[in-house]
């Protein structure tokens, strides 16, 4: 499972942020930014924090990081504005998270048909992975993990009956196809002098919340269960 827990934990948590923020009558943006508080390098003191086996002097959890990655991916999906200019059966989500020493935000925008399927017509991410040597192959993991992402949110699900697995391959085991993956998806790389980190998994986990986020924009619905196909919207 690409990121493995990091995709419950984020959805957990990114969705319930959303859901605080949507209860307090705030932007969910700025609520994001104010949950994680001021800058600081979060102390580990007396925890098992395992920090990917990374050490915390070299590879700190740095919420300022954190903070400037929602802040790209807000302002380049064209947050506030964009939002508000969607119609109905359209909207944006945004969800963060840090795995693998990297930092992600994803925003994207759904839009609901009359048939109750979710349509994925822009992803905006901001990925800050400390040094990058390569941003090509930054780009192209932090795309595939759009198309991964929706895969799982949409249709990820395995089932058994009578203690046997009863998906064998792709083809009972659906992925988002062309008509159904992210039409367009924007990279946006951090600038950084840090030491390099993971970048072959972080994108996944921001996806599924921002996603759901945006349905409940769209229309009103929350979704707590996934994959989404088990979520009657229309």
């Amino acid at each position: 499972m690409r990121s493995v827990t990091n995709i419950f934990h984020a959805f957990g948590v990114q969705s319930f942020a959303d859901e605080l923020a949507h209860a307090a009558k705030k932007d969910p943006v700025q609520y994001q930014l104010a949950l994680i508080g001021p800058d600081r390098k979060i102390d580990f003191t007396g925890t098992k924090y395992q920090n990917y086996g990374a050490s915390l002097d070299q590879f700190p959890y740095d919420t300022a990081r954190l903070k400037h990655v929602i802040e790209i991916a807000a302002e380049k999906s064209g947050w506030g504005k964009r939002s508000t200019a969607l119609g109905k059966g359209r909207g944006l989500g945004i969800a963060a998270h840090r795995s693998f020493l990297t930092y992600v935000a994803t925003v994207v925008e759904v839009e609901v048909d009359s048939r109750g399927q979710v349509h994925i017509p822009n992803v905006w991410t901001a990925v800050d992975a400390g040094t990058v040597v390569s941003p090509d192959n930054v780009r192209y993991q932090i795309e595939g993990a759009a198309v991964f992402g929706a895969s799982l949110a949409l249709f990820g699900e395995i089932t058994a009956t009578n203690g046997a697995i009863n998906q064998s391959n792709f083809n009972n085991y659906q992925i988002a196809r062309m008509n159904r993956a992210p039409r367009h998806v924007e990279v946006h790389i951090v600038e950084s002098e840090a030491p390099p980190a993971g970048v072959g998994e972080p994108g996944v986990p921001p996806f599924a919340p921002a996603l759901c986020n945006a349905v409940f924009a769209a229309t009103g619905k929350r979704v707590r269960e996934l994959p989404l196909s088990k979520t009657k919207l229309v």
